[in-house]
């Protein structure tokens, strides 16, 4: 049996939401919370050099719903292009959370700025040192590698972005 537990609470207008770990709210199926990869993004190795991938994950349904594959570690070209897909491919109807690991794309001032637009958004970091709460996204890299990175040798940037386009929506 899985408990709740809370780590903070906040009030915001006339709810109150519960930071809760993300081992335990994957658990709990309840649409409204996102989370973002782990401090690692997917690195794909070719023989022109490293591709990053960046995903968003809804928890509710364990789908990604945002990715950006990019050949930087960039903001620009990682976390805010997969957010503005996510928005894309499922609005946001009521509050939600994004939990993401204090990686430098999540808290950078163009992210935090984007997120804090968005008045139903609330963004929600891992503890320092905390690697269980971002389990899913690790899981979903780990079974990526093990599906279709480490069986490729990708000779070009395009091939590894067919392959992984193909992975993701297909």
């Amino acid at each position: 049996m899985w408990s709740i537990r809370p780590i903070l609470s906040i009030p915001i207008r006339w709810q109150t939401i519960i930071y809760i770990e993300i081992s335990v709210l994957r658990y709990q199926q309840k649409p409204g919370c996102l989370t973002s990869p782990p401090r690692r993004p997917g690195y794909i190795p070719t023989a022109a050099g490293w591709l990053y991938l960046t995903i968003i994950m809804d928890l509710y349904d364990r789908k990604v719903i945002g990715w950006s594959l990019s050949e930087s570690m960039k903001a620009a070209e990682t976390t805010i292009p997969a957010w503005q897909m996510a928005l894309k491919n499922r609005p946001i109807t009521g509050d939600l959370i994004f939990h993401s690991d204090r990686g430098v794309q999540y808290a950078c001032h163009g992210f935090t700025k984007l997120l804090k637009n968005s008045p139903s958004v609330l963004q929600s970091m891992s503890g320092k040192g905390n690697c269980w709460d971002n389990a899913v996204a690790e899981s979903f890299f780990k079974t990526l590698k093990s599906e279709m990175v480490y069986h490729q040798d990708f000779k070009t940037r395009e091939d590894a972005k067919q392959a992984t386009f193909e992975y993701v929506e297909i």
